[in-house]
């Protein structure tokens, strides 16, 4: 059976204490089974925001899955490993401190047209993804000279200022399988595969919209 991990951005919720908490990962295994199963924070290190945002630029990440708006208790946490020259190595790492998994990310163009998401848990083979199907790339670069009429038109015709972005789609294969996917509506990772852990589902659908793009709105870049 196939459950399902979202995103949800939570930009006004206060706690106290602890102040603002980024999103909520909700878990669905069924119809009208959905709940909260994580809340998502940036772990940020002693200099603050501005090293974080700093750090972000060469694609370090890190952010804590608490399990409730209180933070009373951790369900994971992301840590960088390596970033920079177009490669981002991540871990998922329990409360007691066993790797769940690696996640690479790969930049478009550093190895390959597309970007590239690595997935490893112990135990198990790597399962690759691309960024997009390239049919998509090729229409959407086609039409990027009108990008800007695009833009305009979102921002004024009344449709809520949804900016368009490029393909987002990623399915992981390995040995015949898909095992993972992440879906851009609604920013949605399915697992597939029995016996994945979820928490490793759950960091992925957090870390994969924090690179958005210019034209997105990645949760991790706001500056307070």
């Amino acid at each position: 059976m196939t459950s399902t991990l979202t995103l949800q951005a939570l930009r006004r919720l206060r706690t106290t204490p602890g102040g603002q908490l980024d999103c909520r990962i909700n878990f669905a295994d069924g119809p009208g089974s959905s709940r909260p199963v994580a809340y998502v924070e940036r772990e940020l290190q002693p200099n603050g925001i501005s090293a974080y945002l700093d750090a972000r630029k060469s694609g370090a990440r890190s952010f804590v899955l608490w399990a409730d708006e209180d933070r009373t208790a951790r369900v994971a946490t992301l840590v960088t490993v390596s970033a920079g020259s177009g490669r981002a190595q991540f871990q998922v790492v329990s409360p007691q401190g066993e790797v769940l998994g690696e996640i690479t990310r790969d930049q478009a163009f550093h190895r390959g047209l597309r970007t590239r998401w690595t997935v490893g848990c112990p135990g198990s083979p790597d399962a690759l993804g691309y960024k997009g199907r390239l049919f998509w790339w090729c229409v959407w670069w086609l039409c990027s000279p009108l990008l800007p009429l695009i833009i305009v038109a979102a921002l004024f015709g009344g449709g809520g200022g949804d900016f368009p972005r490029g393909p987002r789609r990623i399915k992981w294969r390995t040995g015949g399988q898909v095992p993972l996917e992440f879906k851009s509506s609604g920013d949605t990772v399915h697992l597939n595969a029995p016996g994945l852990d979820w928490r490793l589902g759950a960091a992925l659908v957090a870390l994969i919209p924090s690179f958005d793009s210019w034209i997105g709105d990645p949760w991790d870049r706001r500056k307070d």
